[in-house]
Protein backbone atom coordinates (compact mmCIF):
# COMPACT_ATOMS: atom_id res chain seq x y z
CA UNK A 1 0.00 0.00 0.00
CA UNK A 2 1.38 3.44 -1.00
CA UNK A 3 1.58 6.81 1.25
CA UNK A 4 -1.37 8.07 -1.43
CA UNK A 5 -3.60 4.91 -1.10
CA UNK A 6 -3.19 5.03 2.48
CA UNK A 7 -4.33 8.85 2.70
CA UNK A 8 -8.08 8.08 2.13
CA UNK A 9 -7.81 5.28 4.63
CA UNK A 10 -6.13 7.29 7.49
CA UNK A 11 -9.13 9.78 6.77
CA UNK A 12 -12.23 7.49 7.10
CA UNK A 13 -10.57 6.18 10.34
CA UNK A 14 -10.06 9.37 11.59
CA UNK A 15 -13.84 10.35 11.39
CA UNK A 16 -15.52 7.02 11.82
CA UNK A 17 -14.20 6.79 15.46
CA UNK A 18 -15.51 10.11 16.18
CA UNK A 19 -18.16 11.25 13.99
CA UNK A 20 -16.83 13.91 12.19
CA UNK A 21 -15.00 15.75 14.96
CA UNK A 22 -11.03 15.97 14.52
CA UNK A 23 -9.11 14.74 17.79
CA UNK A 24 -5.76 15.82 18.62
CA UNK A 25 -4.85 12.89 17.02
CA UNK A 26 -5.94 12.80 14.20
CA UNK A 27 -4.84 16.59 13.43
CA UNK A 28 -1.55 14.99 14.07
CA UNK A 29 -1.91 12.17 11.40
CA UNK A 30 -2.91 15.17 8.95
CA UNK A 31 -0.63 17.48 9.80
CA UNK A 32 2.51 14.62 9.05
CA UNK A 33 0.64 13.35 6.52
CA UNK A 34 0.42 16.92 5.22
CA UNK A 35 4.00 17.70 5.58
CA UNK A 36 5.06 14.55 3.55
CA UNK A 37 2.76 15.05 0.93
CA UNK A 38 3.84 18.64 0.81
CA UNK A 39 7.42 17.04 0.26
CA UNK A 40 6.56 15.08 -2.58
CA UNK A 41 4.24 17.41 -4.62
CA UNK A 42 5.23 20.83 -3.67
CA UNK A 43 8.71 20.98 -2.02
CA UNK A 44 10.94 20.69 -5.44
CA UNK A 45 9.73 24.34 -5.82
CA UNK A 46 8.76 25.79 -2.52
CA UNK A 47 10.21 26.41 0.79
CA UNK A 48 8.25 26.45 3.80
CA UNK A 49 11.45 28.53 5.67
CA UNK A 50 12.08 32.10 4.57
CA UNK A 51 16.02 31.86 5.52
CA UNK A 52 15.87 29.11 2.25
CA UNK A 53 15.91 29.45 -0.77
CA UNK A 54 13.48 28.16 -3.66
CA UNK A 55 12.72 28.35 -7.49
CA UNK A 56 9.02 29.22 -6.95
CA UNK A 57 7.45 32.19 -3.80
CA UNK A 58 8.38 30.87 -0.15
CA UNK A 59 5.10 29.47 0.90
CA UNK A 60 5.90 29.86 4.98
CA UNK A 61 2.39 31.93 6.61
CA UNK A 62 0.34 32.20 3.35
CA UNK A 63 -2.60 31.48 4.84
CA UNK A 64 -4.03 35.28 4.59
CA UNK A 65 -1.33 36.69 2.51
CA UNK A 66 -1.66 38.63 -0.54
CA UNK A 67 -1.25 36.72 -3.58
CA UNK A 68 2.01 38.24 -5.27
CA UNK A 69 3.37 39.42 -2.34
CA UNK A 70 6.74 37.92 -1.62
CA UNK A 71 9.82 39.84 -1.90
CA UNK A 72 12.32 39.44 -4.64
CA UNK A 73 10.26 36.73 -6.41
CA UNK A 74 9.26 37.50 -10.25
CA UNK A 75 5.27 36.76 -10.51
CA UNK A 76 3.53 36.86 -13.94
CA UNK A 77 1.44 39.75 -14.55
CA UNK A 78 -1.56 37.68 -14.27
CA UNK A 79 -1.33 36.90 -10.62
CA UNK A 80 -0.07 40.75 -9.59
CA UNK A 81 -3.55 41.64 -11.54
CA UNK A 82 -5.59 38.51 -9.93
CA UNK A 83 -5.57 41.00 -6.62
CA UNK A 84 -6.97 37.72 -4.59
CA UNK A 85 -5.65 36.82 -0.89
CA UNK A 86 -4.76 33.06 0.04
CA UNK A 87 -7.89 31.81 1.73
CA UNK A 88 -8.14 28.56 2.61
CA UNK A 89 -10.88 28.08 -0.23
CA UNK A 90 -8.25 29.42 -2.73
CA UNK A 91 -5.62 27.71 -1.72
CA UNK A 92 -7.86 24.36 -2.51
CA UNK A 93 -9.04 25.93 -5.95
CA UNK A 94 -4.75 27.02 -6.88
CA UNK A 95 -4.14 23.40 -6.39
CA UNK A 96 -6.40 21.96 -7.71
CA UNK A 97 -6.71 24.08 -11.21
CA UNK A 98 -4.06 26.72 -10.92
CA UNK A 99 -4.94 27.70 -14.22
CA UNK A 100 -8.28 27.89 -14.15
CA UNK A 101 -8.45 30.03 -10.92
CA UNK A 102 -6.06 32.63 -12.83
CA UNK A 103 -5.23 32.28 -16.58
CA UNK A 104 -1.57 32.86 -17.63
CA UNK A 105 0.01 32.10 -14.63
CA UNK A 106 3.92 30.75 -14.61
CA UNK A 107 3.33 28.13 -12.67
CA UNK A 108 2.79 24.66 -14.34
CA UNK A 109 -0.44 22.54 -13.36
CA UNK A 110 -0.21 21.33 -9.62
CA UNK A 111 -2.60 18.95 -10.61
CA UNK A 112 -3.60 18.04 -6.51
CA UNK A 113 -7.30 16.61 -7.54
CA UNK A 114 -7.48 14.57 -4.51
CA UNK A 115 -9.54 16.66 -2.12
CA UNK A 116 -8.21 14.53 1.01
CA UNK A 117 -4.42 15.38 -0.21
CA UNK A 118 -5.60 18.92 -0.75
CA UNK A 119 -6.85 19.14 2.83
CA UNK A 120 -3.71 17.21 4.32
CA UNK A 121 -1.45 19.78 2.50
CA UNK A 122 -3.42 22.80 3.69
CA UNK A 123 -2.87 21.34 7.45
CA UNK A 124 0.15 21.17 6.63
CA UNK A 125 0.58 25.02 5.76
CA UNK A 126 -1.66 26.04 8.26
CA UNK A 127 1.48 24.86 10.65
CA UNK A 128 3.79 26.68 8.76
CA UNK A 129 4.09 30.66 10.24
CA UNK A 130 6.90 32.98 9.90
CA UNK A 131 9.14 32.65 12.73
Amino acid sequence: MTFRTLLPFLALLGTAQIGLAETPAFQRVKLEAGEKLFAADCRRCHSTDADRDSYGPVLEGIIGRKAGSVTGYDYSDALMAAGITWTEPALIAWMTDNQGLIPGTKMRHVGITDPIEAEFILSYLRSVQPK
